[in-house]
């Protein structure tokens, strides 16, 4: 295989990656997508130290092509990754006041509260 070849190869298996991670995040299953972030991160770097010959006009031309695939998937991954930051902001707020009030009504768990006033 050509280096060519080969730098053609990586921009598929990105392309692929990137839609997996994307499935991934609709589906919910964010520990698979972390792990496949490693391999997406690996891929990349392996793309820019093997470019495609630029005087290859009809590969840099489906590189071009999944490289817009790619960043659509992205823009959507970011997307969904908001939602679940935003998700799990609100976790943490709600299980940040629910600690609150633990504390708070634990205090008062010990003390024996009677009205003193009585008005018959």
């Amino acid at each position: 295989m050509t280096t060519t070849n080969s730098s053609l190869t990586l921009w598929h298996a990105l392309h692929a990656l990137s839609k997996t991670m994307l499935n991934l995040a609709h589906e919910g299953k964010w520990d698979e997508l972390i792990e496949h972030e490693i391999k997406y991160v690996q891929l990349v770097e392996n793309i820019a130290k093997n470019p495609i010959q630029s005087d290859q006009v009809y590969l840099v031309e489906e590189a071009k092509q999944l490289l817009r695939e790619i960043l659509e998937n992205e823009d959507r991954l970011k997307s969904l990754l908001q939602s679940r930051m935003g998700e799990l902001r609100k976790l943490i707020s709600q299980t940040s006041t629910q600690k609150s009030l633990a504390t708070t009504y634990g205090k008062l768990s010990h003390n024996i509260l009677i009205p003193t006033n009585f008005n018959q």
